[in-house]
């Protein structure tokens, strides 16, 4: 019956963020690595942002069936799968251990109510000060043409506010003491007084995705040195995350997504019991000193 249970996590997850919303770039191959072992007789479903040993460990010890980790741990091709490799040999005792792996990464970043969507209502003070928000680059639609989501948000806000107002809604929202700004005025009193309307909001690296976008803040975890200078030399404001750059705009997302997916199985009328669970071991590799 695990077998059953894969299938209807699957299946819920590509209701909340269907696969082929995932950018060309993307790996998603390993979408939903299956076992063929023997899976837990227990339905645990364990949600991490990496595939990391430390939440492998967590897991086996947890029973978790299936592992839902935002990352791929695998991006380009491979001529060997084995266990010198500490990432493959992850996979391979997920495998050992019957726990099936699915990853839905960009398409959770795509798709309407997911990463990017959860980012702009923190922009927004929690939906507390009203804006729009739309598509930064191409919306994408389904067969049917529906429209299922797009490459990054952009809000603008209806009633404009300081840097030093935006500053504090990103560290409540991400739960952070510190972030990472570059201004672009190079005058200090003007700084954090800078009037904010339009926010350009990417999910993890969002570098090439603001490439040639117009606004006035560019909000991502991280950008690459250059892309931040030629950002506040442009006249563009830069907020990026602090400790744990990358991840720290994604990991907070998690227990929505164990909401949704709750909600998804129960909606599909599995009738087994089961439990989602967020990972209390996925963290972001590198600490300060």
């Amino acid at each position: 019956m695990s077998g059953v249970f894969l299938k209807a996590v699957s299946a819920a997850m590509e209701r909340i963020a269907p696969l082929r919303l995932a950018e060309s770039f993307d790996n998603m191959l390993i979408g939903s690595a299956e076992t063929p072992l023997k899976q837990s007789k227990r339905h645990r479903v364990m949600l991490t942002i990496d595939l990391t040993t430390a939440v492998v460990e967590e897991s086996i010890t947890k029973e978790a069936s299936v592992i839902v980790a935002y990352h791929p741990t695998i991006f380009g091709a491979l001529k060997s799968f084995t266990m010198a490799n500490p990432l493959q040999a992850s996979l391979l005792r997920c495998a050992a251990h019957g726990i099936s792996v699915y990853c839905p990464h960009t398409a959770l970043d795509c798709t309407w109510g997911g990463i990017n969507d959860w980012l702009a209502e923190g922009i927004m003070g929690g939906n507390q000060a009203p804006g729009t928000v739309r598509p930064l680059q191409v919306e994408k639609f389904s067969p049917s043409g529906d429209s299922e989501g797009a490459v990054g948000r952009l809000v603008a806000l209806q009633t404009p506010v300081t840097m030093s107002v935006l500053e504090k809604r990103v560290k409540e929202h991400l739960k952070l003491s510190q972030i990472q700004v570059g201004y672009a005025s190079t005058r200090d009193r003007l700084r954090s007084s800078a009037i904010v309307e339009t926010i350009a909001i990417c999910a993890g690296s969002g570098g090439s995705v603001f490439a040639g976008k117009k606004a006035d803040v560019y909000f991502t975890g991280e950008m690459q040195h250059h892309e931040v200078l030629a950002a506040v030399a442009a006249g563009t404001n830069v907020i990026l995350c602090d400790k744990g750059g990358h991840t720290n705009t994604e990991r907070g997302y998690l227990p929505i997504l164990a909401s949704k997916l709750k909600a998804q199985l129960h909606a599909a009328a599995f009738d087994e019991p089961f439990d989602i669970v967020v990972s209390n071991t996925d963290k972001h590799p590198l600490e300060f000193v």
